[in-house]
């Protein structure tokens, strides 16, 4: 799979009729017309060096419940590490059971200064505990399962093709238990990483 149609297959799980999701199909449509019409390319040394993943996350990627797109990354190159988001140590430390890519964005494998899209997983019992950012935000579960926490609300399993929306400065947290889980991410509005904190608190 070419990173061009990898990009399309993604655009099309941002399939809510809402404004958030539609900024960001729009913006995955457009980096995928870029690289066909040859105005970005992407090869092994833009991709970074390819990291594997952790066997939790294949197990959950290539189960039959997994969205199909999990498999055509399973067969990529991607450069997989933990988020730095943050620098703070704590934030660091906890993010070591977590894998990331920003596919779109200021550091992503194509530059764009209005949304940042990605790809985040977990490996089982673990968790990211409370933090805020001043995003508006949405994960779209692809494979495994995680537990969302929103607010003050309790915390919410979610399985593939659920969503967890965050509005901005929304306190939120999520943990994995047997499974680990794999999403995709937007963020738009204030995507910043500046205002960022990770507060730790126990969950």
């Amino acid at each position: 799979m070419t990173m061009s149609a990898l990009f399309a297959e993604l655009a099309d799980i941002f399939a809510a009729d809402v404004a958030f999701e539609r900024h960001a199909r729009a913006a995955l449509k457009s980096a995928a017309h870029q690289q066909m019409s040859g105005q970005t390319s992407w090869d092994s040394a833009t991709i970074g060096h390819p990291a594997s993943l952790p066997d939790a996350l294949v197990s959950v990627m290539t189960a039959p419940d997994a969205h199909p797109v999990c498999r055509h990354l399973l067969q990529l190159q991607l450069d997989w590490s933990p988020p730095t988001t943050s620098n703070d140590p704590l934030f660091i430390n906890h993010n070591q059971h977590t894998v990331h890519i920003e596919l779109l964005g200021p550091r992503g494998l194509v530059y764009a200064d209005h949304v940042r899209i990605g790809l985040y997983g977990m490996i089982s019992d673990a968790a990211c505990r409370i933090h805020t950012h001043p995003a508006e935000e949405i994960y779209i579960m692809l494979a495994g399962s995680v537990w969302w926490k929103r607010g003050d609300d309790d915390f919410r399993q979610h399985n593939p093709g659920s969503r967890s929306h965050h509005p901005s400065m929304m306190l939120h947290a999520n943990r994995t238990e047997e499974r680990a889980f794999m999403s995709i991410y937007a963020w738009q509005g204030d995507i910043s990483t500046d205002d960022y904190v990770y507060d730790g608190l126990p969950l």
